[in-house]
């Protein structure tokens, strides 16, 4: 290796995946979609009149509210895979204990997942 390709500075060499910039712009997008989902749930309650069981399930039985609801989850779960991903790879240097821990939170999250939809639709 000579003085000038030492690895750093203008030649040097990027090795990775080069997924970080998608992935960024991705959290901050669903970041984004959960506040305009918090928005809207939180006007629904203040301008609702019906605070019982009977009035969230009736808000919540509405197709377009499922579908906004569903939509965000899986935004959510997604934001959530993103920033435990980022934690095990900065912070869990052996590679077979990190695997683990990754399969077990995408198995988690999927999980969680299709149990929050099923809740969903059984409204």
């Amino acid at each position: 290796m000579s003085i000038n390709d030492n690895g750093i500075g203008p030649k040097r060499r990027v090795v990775g995946a080069h997924y970080g910039v998608k992935d960024w712009l991705a959290q901050r997008v669903t970041a984004v979609l959960m506040v305009l989902y918090t928005a809207t749930l939180l006007i629904s309650f203040l301008t609702g009149q019906n605070f019982t069981y009977e009035g969230w399930a009736g808000l919540f039985a509405q197709q377009w509210f499922k579908l906004i609801t569903a939509v965000t989850l899986i935004g959510l779960f997604y934001h959530a895979w993103v920033g435990m991903r980022d934690v095990w790879m900065d912070y869990v240097r052996a590679v077979g204990l990190r695997l683990v821990l990754q399969i077990a939170t995408i198995a988690w999250l999927i999980g969680c997942a299709v149990w929050s939809i099923q809740i969903i639709w059984s409204v």
